[in-house]
């Protein structure tokens, strides 16, 4: 019998969870050089600059929003299909490329509008945005140059290492809430070294109030004392393991 009320009790927690509004955004900025320097195929001139990978719709337990083909009951308004997205991109496209551009190749060559495809399904059309792409991206892009992690980090890329909780309270310190930070692993050397840095906004249209991130680590990065590279961008143009 206590066996069987857990798993109800499971199962209706869940079942809020997947129904319940989304409680807050994600903006999630990826450090080029740490993306492209594990072997991946990225584009010949990668960014000096941390870029944006997307801005995601979140639950309050940290569960992200599903996208909209999996659950349709994420918004009573008929999205924006990525098609009409595109176009209605058209605009804004100059500032999307410098700072929201595919790292990765694509069938040979860079294809910007297939990573904004991805985020609008992924994540857009579950927003608070569904029916207003320009919006949805342009205001990510506004949110990105407002927070440079380049100014709160308290470090600047090199090839020293750095404790990644040392990080974490400066960013805390500048900006007055904490991070996500996520490693990954720089396969020749096995070292960790900085990925991405996520910042978590109250819910709003547009999101402006930062929060503190309930996961302040993900990906590699597992404890608070983990020493971490901030590799600098390569001298030449490179997207495998050489940095």
């Amino acid at each position: 019998m206590k066996r069987h009320l857990l798993a109800v009790a499971v199962l209706a927690t869940l079942l809020v969870s997947a129904t319940s509004e989304f409680d807050f955004y994600k903006l999630s900025l990826m450090w080029p050089p740490s993306v492209c320097n594990t072997g991946m195929e990225c584009i010949p001139k990668i960014p000096k600059m941390f870029t944006i990978h997307g801005l995601w719709p979140q639950y309050a337990n940290d569960i992200p929003v599903p996208p909209y083909d999996e659950d349709p009951s994420c918004t009573n308004i008929i999205p924006t299909s990525s098609d009409e997205a595109m176009n209605d991109l058209v605009p804004i496209e100059e500032e999307l490329t410098k700072y929201w551009p595919n790292l990765f190749i694509k069938d040979g060559k860079r294809d910007d509008q297939y990573f904004w495809r991805h985020e609008w399904e992924d994540h857009g059309m579950c927003s608070d945005y569904p029916d207003d792409p320009r919006s949805y991206f342009y205001d990510t892009f506004s949110l990105t140059t407002q927070h440079n992690p380049l100014e709160v980090m308290g470090i600047q890329p090199g090839d020293e290492l750095n404790e990644v909780g040392t990080i974490l309270e400066a960013v805390k310190q500048g900006l007055g809430a904490y991070p996500q930070i996520v490693c990954n692993i720089l396969p020749r050397v096995k070292t960790l070294q900085l990925k991405e840095i996520r910042f978590c906004f109250e819910r709003a249209k547009p999101p402006s109030v930062l929060k503190n991130c309930t996961n302040k680590l993900a990906g590699d990065c597992a404890q608070l004392t983990d020493l971490i590279r901030f590799p600098p961008p390569p001298t030449v143009a490179i997207c495998n393991d050489e940095l």
